[in-house]
């Protein structure tokens, strides 16, 4: 799926990252992270929401992200319960704070649709050539319905449906692949567009 070889045919589909790709939502989750990351980091250094974003967080669900920072810093967290109240005493509960204040960002307003966005897919719409849209995030879904770009996707994969069946979470391939077995597409046929690093990871896979 890495689309690297010269000469190939056009893609018969495309898969499309979400965040930063489809929807402006890097700030408002890099935002929300730092917030619940540097209520547990007293007498560390702050979260770098932007370097430490992109390297440990971007791309993945909460708990893969929330795991990832705190052991690049040397903290290690029992990993606790999905329904684990925000706080600091587990992977999931550092997880859940920043799901708070990410729904507090999405209640005010501040994710969008990236303005070329809906021209790319409507161009490719009149190709005929399907788009998937893939996250990480459970609410990518609610979101893409927001903005109207749920109506030029052919397929949607999210967080829950990651969850549903199991799928691992980038830097594995597995919602890349499910994204276009779902599109009718073989991988080798299926371009990817990705902006983190985790997902450029799982498209070269």
């Amino acid at each position: 799926m890495n689309g690297r070889h010269e000469g190939r045919p056009p893609p018969r589909a495309v898969v499309l990252d979400t965040d930063g790709v489809l929807l402006d939502s890097a700030t408002a989750h890099a935002a929300a992270w730092k917030t619940a990351f540097d209520a547990c980091l007293i007498g560390r250094a702050p979260f770098d929401a932007d370097a430490e974003y992109r390297r440990h967080v971007d791309g993945r669900s909460r708990y893969d992200g929330a795991e990832a920072f705190l052991a690049s810093r040397g903290i290690r967290l029992p990993p606790g319960s999905p329904d684990d109240p925000p706080g600091c005493d587990t992977v999931w509960a550092v997880a859940a704070r920043k799901e708070a204040v990410f729904r507090e960002a999405l209640a005010s307003g501040a994710v969008v649709a990236f303005v070329d966005a809906e021209e790319a897919l409507t161009a490719l719409s009149a190709l005929h050539v399907p788009c998937a849209a893939v996250s990480a995030s459970r609410h990518a879904r609610a979101l893409l319905a927001s903005t109207g770009l749920d109506r030029l996707l052919t397929v949607v994969v999210d967080g829950g449906d990651a969850a549903r069946l199991a799928l691992p979470g980038k830097p594995d391939p597995a919602l890349f692949l499910h994204a276009a077995a779902r599109l009718g597409t073989s991988p080798g046929d299926t371009a990817v567009v990705e902006d983190a690093l985790a997902g450029v990871r799982a498209a070269r896979r």
